[in-house]
């Protein structure tokens, strides 16, 4: 293992001292980009390729080899999969990518989540095979909630057999994520026509319709450019594609498709083509530099959708996906509500904490909102009201860091040796007053679905676990941890993830300890006894009476409970949101809502955190403000006592299982006496589209000529899908029972689906289980 990481680095060019200054000094050519996807859809292999074709690198590293720059931890490398995300400072052209690779396991949606908050766009790849998967759209979703409106769409994987381009933008269409797909690039299978015939996978050039040329790719992988014609003339003599070509018949009209589209949204390029002569081969002579406005302000709009393809494992329409990038993603001026002035205080949001196991020390990545960043400058954290000192500055490539003097507006780095900053916490100048630097929105962690217990191998590594527990749930905020009866419970996001979480504790953090038994973490609703006036409640802390009114209700069917407050509704007493604590300033509310918080999540009848309650903070009154966190935590349990115990909620999964059709009925079977809900049965071949493509150009499936053959095999040989609704407490050994039924060849991927109301049976199950009953 140590010789792959050395190997791995050595492919490294480190850049300059005077390159490394350059990476970081233009806003108006900074684009923080994340790439997000579907598990294997190559997220982690486009990187490679883009350090590559960046000169980053030497040589591409390997998934499957665990060689890659930006997969270093050792579970990453053994299970081929991301974990966390990792930044990179890309210099390309003229500009600077930082680029952040993500996981695509839903069980690190978390590390999603923190990338999502800090990036001004977006490369969301799809496996051209697959189309659009489940975490394709939770992904999709999580870049909506942070306002990521620049995306793009890489169509990866072509070389695979079965792959479809025309299939998988209709599935764009199909999920509804976004109602304007825009073709930029056209696959070339084989510049053989013959190969066509044969419906060989492959890829061996691009179609670039803005730019109007062609790139080829040779076996040796060495890459040439070729405009395409404009006259009549041209195409007389043109004959890297000839007419019967399956390719060249599309040139034409998706270049046509591509023009009048851009043109509902541009009176300078509609008038461009209304003056065009009526000629076919009119909309071929249009010239990139009337085009490019267009394209991007439609981009920055989320009018369109840049739809690229090509595969990344074979470094084909890398360069294409790069030059976009910086064509049409936005720069953090983009982005900007108004123009800063510049003498603007340094403003900051921490994205992202990692622990520094070699150097003992923890790296807090950090975007720069306003003002610069300079060494050896003191900050106030405005979310726990403490000063920190910056006294070392970096741009960490992966896991290797270049130290700089100073982090420009727009600029993501990161920050050495803060003590208490945590994920989502906002750092401004110490020369702002309180009330003058306002907290920039906060990262929402998503709740956690299932738990263990952690039982230290002897009394003195109890605190060890403790504080390692402590460390790793500040590096991860999807990990919670609690105490429960005298007993350590840590809760996560999936089995997968709570497996993650004990080979980290042991290796980055040397803790001793056992896990016990998992078990999904359950949640409960309001008690039935709630009234429909407020409760005032008067309790004595500290010796001294405080006074709280609340008024209690459960969510409404249309209501949506807020992520930050686990899925539960805060408001003051004129119905607007109390913020989460430590994530407001430091105030009343911000000591209201630590109380509350610490009530809603320890049920005084089942110790489970409470879901879906409304909380109305209605009056209060005390003599000193800092008695209000305690008095209100103890009201609200007196309350919540008194309503009642609620139904039990546990939470379900969504389902999506692929395997041959002779094992469709035991699996079906399986899932049904495993109270699941089985929601669909049938090919996994995408349907004709409802109409709505009407007016997207869609290309024809037979640029795809090996999806052709898949499909034309016929059904035996197609893989069937079920799509069941599952509570999760009965799926956790689904890996091992999928593969017992179908022959190890079934493959499933789930989502969260959210919590719901169990029968009063299975309450009671429940609650026996949890040492309730």
């Amino acid at each position: 293992m140590l010789g792959r990481a050395v190997a791995r680095y050595a492919r490294i060019k480190w850049p300059s001292p005077q390159r490394l200054m350059s990476t970081v000094a233009k806003p108006a050519d900074i684009r923080n980009m994340a790439l997000v996807a579907h598990i294997d859809s190559g997220k982690t292999t486009l990187t490679e390729s883009i350090l590559l074709k960046s000169e980053y690198i030497s040589s591409s590293g390997s998934v499957d080899t665990g060689s890659t720059i930006t997969d270093f931890l050792p579970a990453e490398r053994e299970r081929g999969i991301t974990i966390q995300s990792a930044s990179i400072p890309v210099k390309w052209k003229n500009w600077t990518f930082n680029l952040i690779d993500t996981p695509g396991h839903a069980d690190f949606g978390m590390e999603v989540e923190s990338a999502s908050r800090v990036v001004d766009g977006a490369v969301v790849l799809m496996d051209s095979v697959e189309g659009v998967e489940a975490q394709t759209k939770r992904v999709w979703g999580q870049l909506d909630r942070y306002g990521v409106a620049t995306r793009l769409v890489f169509l990866n994987k072509l070389d695979r057999p079965g792959a479809s381009f025309s299939a998988s933008i209709a599935s764009i269409l199909t999920h509804r994520l976004h109602r304007r797909p825009l073709v930029l690039t056209l696959p070339i299978a084989s510049f053989d026509p013959q190969d066509y015939l044969h419906a060989e996978p492959g890829v061996q050039g691009l179609v670039d319709l803005v730019k109007w040329e062609i790139w080829k790719w040779d076996k040796a992988g060495q890459v040439t450019r070729h405009p395409i014609p404009r006259t009549a003339a041209e195409w007389e003599t043109f004959e890297l594609l000839p007419s019967s070509h399956p390719v060249a018949r599309e040139l034409l009209p998706a270049r046509t498709a591509l023009l009048d589209t851009l043109s509902g949204f541009s009176e300078p390029l509609l008038n461009t083509l209304l003056e065009l002569p009526e000629d076919d081969l009119a909309y071929g002579t249009i010239p990139t530099s009337a085009i490019m406005p267009a394209l991007r302000a439609a981009s920055l709009a989320n009018q369109v959708l840049p739809v690229l393809c090509g595969s990344a494992l074979k470094h084909v329409g890398t360069d294409i996906v790069m030059d976009y990038i910086g064509e049409l993603f936005a720069s953090p001026l983009d982005v900007l509500p108004e123009p800063l002035p510049r003498t603007a205080p340094v403003r900051l949001l921490a994205w992202k904490v990692g622990w520094d196991k070699r150097r003992k020390t923890w790296n807090t990545f950090v975007r720069v909102y306003s003002g610069s960043l300079k060494r050896q400058s003191v900050l106030t954290n405005h979310n726990r009201h403490q000063r920190e000192r910056i006294t070392k500055l970096q741009l960490l490539y992966a896991n290797e860091a270049q130290e700089v003097d100073e982090l420009p507006f727009g600029s993501v780095g990161v920050v050495t040796g803060l003590r208490v900053t945590r994920t989502g916490d906002t750092l401004v100048s110490t020369a702002l007053k309180d009330g003058e630097g306002s907290t920039l929105p906060n990262i929402i962690t998503p709740p956690s679905v299932i738990s263990v217990s952690v039982i230290p191998q002897s009394h003195a590594d109890l605190e060890p676990v403790t504080q390692a527990l402590e460390a790793l749930s500040r590096t991860d905020p999807s990990v919670r941890v609690d105490m429960q009866e005298g007993q350590i419970l840590v809760h996560g996001m999936g089995a997968l993830h709570l497996e993650i979480v004990e080979g980290r504790l042991r290796e980055e953090f040397d803790a001793r300890f056992e896990f016990g038994a998992r078990r999904v973490s359950y949640r409960e609703a309001l008690g039935p006894n709630y009234g429909s006036a407020p409760h005032e409640e008067r309790v004595t802390i500290a010796g001294a009476e405080v006074m709280i009114a609340i008024k209690l209700r459960p969510l409404e069917a249309d209501e949506v409970g807020d992520p930050q407050w686990d899925g539960n509704i805060v408001v003051n007493k004129d119905g607007k949101p109390i913020p989460y604590p430590q994530s407001a300033a430091a105030s009343e509310e911000l000591l209201l809502a630590a109380g509350i918080a610490s009530a809603l999540s320890n049920s005084p009848h089942s110790s489970l955190p409470l879901s879906h309650v409304h909380v109305q903070v209605v009056n209060h009154s005390s003599p000193t403000m800092s008695l209000l966190s305690g008095a209100s935590a103890k009201a609200l349990n007196n309350l919540l006592r008194q309503t009642g115990m609620g139904r039990i909620m546990e939470p379900y999964t969504l389902f999506k299982i692929t395997v041959n059709e002779d094992s469709m009925g035991k699996v079906a079977k399986d899932l049904t006496e495993h109270d699941a809900e089985l929601l669909d049965m049938g090919s996994d071949m995408m349907e004709d589209d409802d109409g709505t493509s009407s007016f997207v150009y869609i290309p024809p499936a037979s640029l795809s000529p090996s999806a052709s053959n898949v499909m034309n095999k016929g059904h035996s040989a197609a893989k069937r899908s079920i799509h069941a609704l599952a509570p999760l407490s009965r799926m956790l050994d689904y890996n091992s029972r999928l593969r017992a039924l179908s022959g190890g060849h079934g493959q499933f991927e789930m989502a969260n689906a959210g919590f719901r109301e169990v029968s009063a049976a299975r309450q009671l199950e429940i609650l026996r289980e949890i040492g309730r009953a």
